[in-house]
């Protein structure tokens, strides 16, 4: 029972630093999507715009 006494307190602030390290990696763009510019050069629209097609 005397162990619950440091337990709960320990794993609110064990809880809480991981909450904040989560906002702080959202927040600086540590998720941001590096590969999906790389793949969308590859998937490029070939089809030719009418202005082009004018020429």
């Amino acid at each position: 029972m005397e162990s619950l006494y440091l337990l709960i307190p320990l794993s609110l602030v064990l809880a809480f630093v991981i909450g904040a390290i989560f906002w702080w990696a959202t927040r600086s763009g540590q998720f941001d999507d590096m590969e999906g510019p790389a793949h969308r050069i590859l998937m490029d629209d070939d089809t030719p715009h009418r202005d082009e097609a004018k020429e």
